[in-house]
């Protein structure tokens, strides 16, 4: 995803739906951070909301709507749920939901894991990824970007990428599930999987189910690298088109959802 941001904490309550999944039961106190999702509405000391269309739809040419309402984002039975819905709303054909942590949590270095159920349909691209904290002060691709998690249409494939400024010119790497290293990861991308992200001063590693599909040295700055040796914080959101899925949006798929069971950080 990418670089657009306005922001909002109205609070979002929770909201009924089916769903099939709980979180473990481990101290919060193990965790440098964490969210399990176990309260009745989304913490609002830990996330706040980007709302609107952005910029050229987010840099991206997305075209969801971007709300904080209990529609678009809530938590029920242990399980945030970020849902992208098709109708009419402030001029937009769709609605969805951007979450982030800007503000209010940010880390270098550690090892992440989330358990997470992600959409698919045409047209849909669900992410969890991070930003550098400094955004705001040296805008993108300078701050760096790591997205953990990105899957695009009806693909069961999932992609991790580095994106950076690369001096005066901007550089991308990334790879996917569907051919790392020769080897090929088949998973249902629609049923809970965990995923891990570990951060080092030498590696950025990414992981679903412990098959390693994104790998990329940062040691010495390594390539220019050096956003990758700040802060970042995160993002979830599930946008609809846009510069990578297409412009093709299959509406019979609405109302589609990511599931996010927790998000765990360990120094």
């Amino acid at each position: 995803m990418t670089i657009e941001f306005s922001s909002s904490s109205e609070t979002v309550s929770s909201s009924s739906s089916e769903t099939t999944s709980s979180s473990s039961e481990e101290p919060a106190a193990e965790y440098f951070w964490n969210d399990e999702f176990d309260g009745e509405s989304i913490d609002l000391n830990k996330w706040t909301f980007d709302i609107g269309t952005g910029a050229s739809g987010w840099g991206n040419n997305e075209w969801e709507y971007y709300t904080d309402r209990k529609e678009n984002a809530y938590v029920k039975d242990g399980v945030l749920h970020i849902r992208a819905q098709k109708e009419d709303y402030e001029g937009q054909k769709y609605t969805s939901a951007r979450m982030l942590t800007k503000g209010k949590f940010a880390f270098k270095y550690g090892t992440v894991e989330a358990r997470i159920a992600l959409p698919t349909g045409k047209g849909i691209w669900p992410a969890f990824w991070m930003l550098g904290e400094n955004f705001d002060t040296v805008g993108w691709p300078a701050c760096g970007e790591i997205d953990i998690i990105e899957a695009v249409n009806s693909e069961n494939k999932i992609y991790g990428t580095n994106h950076w400024a690369n001096g005066t010119e901007y550089a991308t790497y990334g790879n996917n599930t569907g051919d790392y290293r020769n080897q090929k990861f088949d998973l249902d991308i629609t049923q809970f999987h965990t995923y891990k992200f570990t951060w080092d001063e030498k590696y950025i590693r990414m992981f679903v189910d412990d098959f390693m599909y994104h790998e990329i040295l940062i040691e010495g700055n390594e390539g220019d690298t050096e956003e990758f040796h700040k802060p970042f914080f995160f993002l979830l959101n599930v946008a609809v088109a846009g510069n990578w899925p297409g412009f093709e949006v299959d509406d019979s798929q609405f109302p589609n959802e990511m599931l996010v069971d927790y998000i765990r950080v360990i120094k």
